[in-house]
Parts: structure tokens; C-alpha cells; sequence
């Protein structure tokens, strides 16, 4: 047995502890980050890739913002390309209500400086002839964009350790307890490693680390299905979406068609599986077909999912714990924490090193669960 020390200990090795770690590394920090497989196999690695700003929840936007910055700047920053493409976010409304929503969305954007073009059905039909005859309107977010999950999170915790961090995979925590002013975490192989800080971003599975300081949240996991088609004449630029959740696809470069399934499939965080029954493949492919005919006859070449952690109100957790000075929580991103890792990254290091961050983090407090959970609408539609 044999003990370590480290300024800052990040236990979960996906895109938000290794923008921790990058940003820590950066700053002159001693960094040790703990994943108990391989960097980036879970949520960080197998979603859709999507960098979508509009439609957000409104306290997120002073987040995504800053985040957007750090993805334009991806291959500056890190020195690897991850295949960050502007591509432009197009949102589907299909009858007079989800128009109302759209609008509604397009306002919350725009207040906060995001540039939101309406599109009516006749300039729809002409800028995207190969969408069905279904959607009635849509909104486009020039600025949003696309990259892919499998480069990003390894090309960083490169870029880490590359600025010195120690990146341990293949090594699980087994306890976690205060010494004085830090913390000593034990690992499976019996070594010991003390810290003065911990940062949680253990996804599905950030409750054990919580709950051994008092902490709690109704954390559920779940596995987003994702699918990719044979290659195909290139003719889809934008991201798409239906505001109604029902499907959302995009075509790399290279012709295949990127979907994403909804709802969420069932996932097991100890068995860590998240298996796609072949029922939400046909579902998907249905949808998919909805939208753009054109892809009707398109065939599913590979099928996969992992292990999100979801949260009733489908709004993250970030910042300081509340019972342990020097614990930091950064978990249930909700599907949607691609876009905003690298800001949160940031954010989490301005916090260990200066005290605190000047991007609000107000509504992600894990305190907001003391007095019940809220349950969002979204939430019930996928998951009651």
C-alpha cells in the first residue's frame, strides 16, 4: 500500500473531469484524476455530439455561452481537433402550438444575445426540399454546432495530461473520507491519495461519493439510444430537431446519419449496461422517416448507447457542496452536458482556485432538493 498526494482529486473520467483537470493542470495545479474504466466510455463518449444552444434552459445560457467560446477554440486550447463543425441548429415545430414554443425559446435566446432567424413554410420547403411535408415552421441558430463525442474527451485528458496532470483509468474509489482540511480517498488496489479538494463528476454514479457527506439528489439513470445509417449523398447540413422530442439526426461529412433515439432506454449502472431493444431502432428509424423521407430506405449500421444520470427537474448539479468545504459536485447533466462540459470545467477550477466563478451558478445548487424535487414536463414525458 503506498499514499499519494494531490492538490486536487476529480473522480470520473468524462468530458467534465477532464476539463477540470485541464483547466486545474493549467492554473498550476497538482491534478489527479480517477476513472474506474476508460476515459470518456460513458455519457461523454457515446452521445449525439450536439453543441446546441437554442431552446436551453434559461439560467444555462450564461453557461453555454461561455462554453460555445471554449468549443470554437477547441483545437487552440487543446492542440487535437475533435471535429467541432459550425453546422447550425434547425428546430421543427409541426402544428400552431409547438410554433408558440418555438417562439417562445427563440425569445429566451435572443435575450441572451444568441441570434435566432424565424423560418416560414414556404422558405423551409425551399432552403431544406428534402423535409417531409410535416413541419410548419421552424427557428435556426447559425451558431450552434456539432462534434464528435469519441475524439473530444480523450483529446482533452491528453491536453491534461500533457500539462501535468496524472490521469489514472482503470482504478475505482472504494471510500472517500474527510482528513482535516482535505479529504483521503482509498482505491480498489489499496493505495491511499489525499487531496484538499474533491470535485464529484461521477455521473450515474456520483451518489456514492454525496452520500457519504450528507448530500443526496433523485439522481436515475438512463441510456440514450444512438444509431448511425450507411453513408448517403451528402445533402443535410444543419442539425435537426423536433421540438417535440421525437427525433434528432445530422449527416457527417461523410454521407451516415447520426440519430438519436427518445425516449431514453433503461440502463444499469452495476451491471454498466445500457442495452438498445431492436423495438427503439424501428421507432427511431420511423421518425427519422417523418422528417425526411428521403431516408426512409436508409439502413442502420451500428446501434450503442451508455449510462446518463438524469435528474427530475432535467437540470444539472454544479458547485460547492454544502455540508464539506472543498467538495465540489458536477453530475446529472441530463443529456445535456457535451455542450456546456467545458464551460463547467472552467467554472469548477475558478471555484477551487479563486473562490469562485463570475458565471451563475445559482440553479444548479445540489441544495435545491431539500425541500422535494420538481418534476419538468419533459422529465414525466420520457420517464413517468
Amino acid at each position: 500500500m503506498s499514499r499519494a498526494s494531490t492538490d486536487v482529486a476529480i473522480v470520473g473520467g468524462g468530458l467534465i473531469g477532464a476539463w477540470t483537470a485541464f483547466f486545474l493542470a493549467r492554473r498550476g495545479q497538482k491534478v489527479t484524476l480517477i476513472e474506474k474504466g476508460v476515459v470518456g466510455a460513458q455519457s461523454s463518449g457515446v452521445n449525439f455530439g450536439n453543441l446546441r444552444l437554442q431552446g436551453r434552459f434559461p439560467g444555462q445560457y450564461p453557461l453555454s455561452l461561455r462554453s460555445q467560446e471554449l468549443w470554437e477554440d477547441f483545437e487552440a486550447l487543446i492542440g487535437e481537433d475533435c471535429e467541432f463543425e459550425q453546422t447550425g441548429h434547425l428546430y421543427l415545430a409541426y402544428d400552431e402550438d409547438e410554433r408558440t414554443k418555438l417562439e417562445s425559446y427563440a425569445q429566451v435566446s435572443e435575450s441572451y444575445g444568441l441570434s435566432i432567424e424565424r423560418v416560414g413554410l414556404t422558405d423551409l420547403r425551399r432552403r431544406w426540399p428534402w423535409l417531409g411535408e410535416r413541419a410548419i415552421a421552424a427557428t435556426y441558430s447559425a451558431r450552434d454546432a456539432t462534434a464528435n463525442p469519441r475524439l473530444a474527451t480523450p483529446a482533452v485528458a491528453r491536453a491534461a495530461a500533457r500539462q501535468g496532470a496524472d490521469i489514472r483509468e482503470n482504478t475505482r474509489v472504494t471510500a472517500v473520507e474527510n482528513a482535516g482540511s482535505g479529504f483521503i480517498l482509498t482505491l480498489a488496489d489499496g493505495d491511499l491519495l489525499s487531496c484538499g479538494a474533491l470535485v464529484n463528476c461521477a455521473g450515474a454514479w456520483a451518489l456514492e461519493i454525496a452520500e457519504r457527506f450528507g448530500e443526496t439528489a433523485p439522481l436515475f439513470p438512463a441510456g440514450p439510444p444512438q444509431f448511425v445509417t450507411e453513408p448517403f449523398p451528402y445533402r443535410i447540413g444543419p442539425s435537426v430537431q423536433a421540438i417535440d422530442g421525437s427525433v434528432i439526426f445530422r449527416q457527417i461529412p461523410r454521407g451516415n446519419i447520426i440519430l438519436a433515439g427518445y425516449p431514453r432506454t433503461a440502463a444499469d449502472p452495476q451491471a454498466n449496461r445500457a442495452p438498445v431493444p431492436p423495438v427503439k431502432t424501428l421507432a427511431a428509424m420511423k421518425a427519422l422517416a417523418r422528417v425526411a423521407p428521403m431516408l426512409a430506405q436508409c439502413h442502420v449500421i451500428r446501434v450503442w448507447s451508455g449510462i446518463e444520470a438524469y435528474l427530475p427537474d432535467m437540470i444539472p448539479v454544479i458547485g460547492p457542496s454544502e455540508t464539506t468545504p472543498g467538495l465540489f459536485h458536477a453530475f446529472g447533466f441530463c443529456g445535456h452536458g457535451f455542450q456546456i462540459g467545458p464551460g463547467v470545467g472552467l467554472c469548477l477550477s475558478e471555484m477551487i482556485v479563486d473562490g469562485a466563478t463570475q458565471t451563475p451558478l445559482g440553479p444548479f445548487s445540489i441544495g435545491r432538493f431539500r425541500s422535494g424535487p420538481t418534476v419538468s414536463d419533459k422529465f414525466r414525458k420520457e420517464f413517468d
